[in-house]
Parts: C-alpha cells; sequence; structure tokens
C-alpha cells in the first residue's frame, strides 16, 4: 500500500499541469511516508523520486516535518539516503544542509561519489562561496571535470586566468569542458579568446559547437576574432554542393593512401564523440551512427558539410539564456512544471525556469557547420577513414 502511495504521489509530482498547492500536498504525503518507514531501499526511491520532481530549483519552502526526517535519514546506514537527504534539504534552503555539504566536499576521507554529489547539490544551489572551492578543485584529477563545468554557473572574474592555468595537462573531455565553461559568458570569451591570440589555446580546439556557443553572444569583436582564426562557413545550397565534390575529389584523391585509423577515431574523440555514439561509446544528443550508411562517402560528406539540409526535430538546437548572463546551447529534453532540461554535448543541465531569461529555438541541426574548418586536410582523411570502416580502431597510446 504505501509503495503505491509513492508511486501515485510522485505522478503527482511529475504533472506539468500541477499547482505549487498540488505538489505541496503531495510532497508533505511522501514526508509522512518517509517517517514511517525504516526500509532503506523504500526510502532511496522516495528520495530519489522526489529529487527528480524538483531538479533544478531552489530555495523551496520545507514540507511539513521535513526537518525531523531529514535529521533522522542524515544517519542513516546507506550512504546514498544519507547524501539526498542532505541535498534536498539544501534545496529547501537550510543552512545546516549548506555547510555540512561544503565539508563533505572538502574532505577527501568521503568517498569520491559523496563528494561528486555534494558538489553537484552546491552547483545547483548556487552557493556563494562555492567559486573559491571549484577553482581549488582544478588541481584534483577526481574532481577536476566536475569544476570545470560548475564554474560556468558563476560570474566570476578569477575563472578564466584559473582554468587557462591548467588548460594545457587537460585531456581531450577536459578541456572540451573547460571551452564549453569559458564560451559560455561573454566576459569568460573574451578572456579566452585573448588566451587564442597569445597562443595559449590554438584554434582548432575549438569544437564547432563552443564556437556556435561563442558566436550566440553577439559580440562583434568575439565574432571578426573567430572569422580570422577559425574561419566562416558558407551556408548556401549552390556552396554546399561545391563544398562536397571539392572534399569528396580531396579525398578520393588519397584513396590509395594508407589512413591512420587510430588517429581518425582520436579525432572522433574531439570533435564528435559527445553527441555521437559510435560501437557502443558516447554520446546522446545527436543519432547512434554504429548503423548508418557511413561507407557511403557521398552520404558521410554531405551528413558532415550540410547537416542542415534535413533536421529531425529531436536534434534542433536551442539557445538558453540565464539571467544571470549565461548562454546554453543544446536540445530542449523536458520543458514541464517549474523546470526545464537541456542536454549539451558536455552535460545535461536541468534549471528552474525562473532562472531563465529566454528560451530560442533555431532552425539548424545541433550537429553545427564548419566541422571540417578546424581540420588540416590530413587528420580529415583519417577521420573519415575511420568512419567508413567497419570495426573499431584502436586509440593512440598517447590517449588511452
Amino acid at each position: 500500500m504505501k509503495r503505491l502511495l509513492f508511486i501515485l504521489l510522485t505522478l503527482t509530482l511529475w504533472q506539468p499541469s500541477s499547482t505549487r498547492a498540488q505538489d505541496a500536498e503531495a510532497l508533505g504525503a511522501l514526508v509522512g511516508v518517509l517517517k514511517e518507514s525504516d526500509d532503506s531501499e523504500f526510502q532511496l526511491d522516495i528520495l530519489k523520486g522526489i529529487a527528480a520532481a524538483l531538479k533544478g530549483q531552489r530555495n523551496l519552502k520545507p514540507p511539513k516535518g521535513w526537518d525531523a526526517v531529514a535529521a533522522r535519514l542524515g544517519h542513516a546506514p546507506n550512504e546514498e539516503v544519507r547524501q539526498l537527504a542532505r541535498s534536498l534539504s539544501l534545496t529547501f534552503g537550510s543552512k545546516v544542509a549548506l555547510t555540512t555539504l561544503r565539508m563533505v566536499v572538502e574532505d577527501d576521507k568521503s568517498s569520491l561519489t559523496e563528494r561528486r554529489e555534494a558538489l553537484s547539490a552546491l552547483v545547483s544551489a548556487r552557493d556563494t562561496q562555492l567559486p573559491v572551492v571549484l577553482r581549488s578543485l582544478l588541481q584534483q584529477p577526481a574532481l577536476r571535470r566536475e569544476a570545470l563545468r560548475g564554474l560556468g554557473s558563476f560570474e566570476d572574474a578569477k575563472t578564466p586566468p584559473a582554468i587557462l592555468e591548467v588548460f594545457a595537462e587537460l585531456d581531450t573531455a577536459g578541456k572540451r569542458d573547460a571551452l564549453t565553461t569559458l564560451a559560455s559568458r561573454v566576459s569568460f570569451a573574451k578572456s579566452l579568446m585573448a588566451a587564442m591570440g597569445a597562443g595559449m589555446v590554438k584554434a582548432n580546439e575549438l569544437p564547432a559547437d563552443v564556437v556556435r556557443q561563442l558566436r550566440a553572444h553577439g559580440v562583434k569583436s568575439v565574432n571578426t576574432q573567430l572569422d580570422q582564426v577559425w574561419g566562416v562557413s558558407r551556408s548556401t545550397p549552390a556552396a554546399k554542393l561545391v563544398e562536397i565534390a571539392r572534399y569528396k575529389k580531396l579525398l578520393m584523391a588519397d584513396a590509395a593512401k594508407p589512413a591512420d585509423l587510430s588517429r581518425g577515431r582520436m579525432l572522433f574523440n574531439r570533435a564528435c564523440v559527445q553527441c555521437h555514439k559510435l560501437y557502443g561509446e558516447g554520446g546522446e544528443i545527436g543519432p547512434d551512427i554504429t548503423g548508418s550508411n557511413r561507407s557511403n562517402l557521398d552520404y558521410l560528406l554531405t551528413n558532415i558539410l550540410d547537416p542542415n539540409a534535413e533536421i529531425p526535430n529531436d536534434y534542433r538546437t536551442t539557445i538558453l539564456r540565464t539571467k544571470d548572463n549565461r548562454v546554453l546551447v543544446g536540445v530542449i529534453r523536458r520543458s514541464e512544471g517549474q523546470s526545464v532540461t537541456i542536454a549539451m554535448p558536455t552535460e545535461v543541465l536541468t534549471l528552474a525556469k525562473a532562472d531563465v531569461a529566454a528560451i530560442e529555438p533555431q532552425n539548424f541541426s545541433m550537429m553545427p557547420e564548419g566541422l571540417v574548418l578546424a581540420l588540416k586536410e590530413d587528420e580529415l582523411f583519417d577521420l573519415v577513414a575511420y568512419l567508413r570502416d567497419s570495426r573499431q580502431a584502436p586509440l593512440p597510446n598517447k590517449e588511452k
């Protein structure tokens, strides 16, 4: 009976048409169920349901009886129960939870999972003291990627130099996290462009989706520099046909040359794997290309060079602008109730609609034009050869 009640109440929380009064009533009833249960698995189910329904929101009024239940769950034997109870207390504006979670993040004796979850909760809560902690975590490889992404949530002049200081030692995934954060705010973007001008960041390290994110700010000086160092992609249909024919001729001329498939995979990981899955590895923003017609060169070049020719609705780009002047570029996965979820190449974020200034659907694909502009001719040759091959290639030793 309790489990049936839990399911019905959780469904009420997930209904986009529910009112705040209905939400409060459902939350209160779920807290009542938690108060009576000693079953850790059942407690975990309820807490997960509440956390999922309230994700992205903060400073909510706590439901009746929550403080007593949270205090009891804070001593539960199950680590995940303890963590979720603390995170939800933070969602309900608890200062005690804020202090406790800060201590967990900075305690290297806590489990890595617990520290990551605590960090995620503090980022979602927009803890004003967190930027200092996040910058210190850039020196800890185990939490570095979470820190790089989290820094994008705060407008702080000390963030760009801190990220750029460690940029050279980051791996491919870490560099993408760093670049996405540096492209998310105008002040950060200007620092990134200055770093490119000084040679600290190479133009070919900028993925095409990050270039799109930078251009979304509409800052003339940034766009002018991008035109100079990254290039301009022509978008008329006639120009695309000429471009496809040119690249096909180029690749066919070198068809007899042996390809470096390992380097091709490395380039795929740098430019494509965040959005596309291949051989079971990769992101899910774009379609899984494992079973696509990859061996056909015309098909491959058309999709790479002219991704906007046909755009399925599930892969249309949206620019989301927050009230604190952050720009996020991705695919809207959910926009119901009080929150909106956007999937981006580096992460999936859920934000409170109260924090969103504008949601701007775009008439182009999440796969940006101009991917080849960041590649040398021999790199494109290896990437295309890797994509056309029917088996997975090993990574180069330095990428393993």
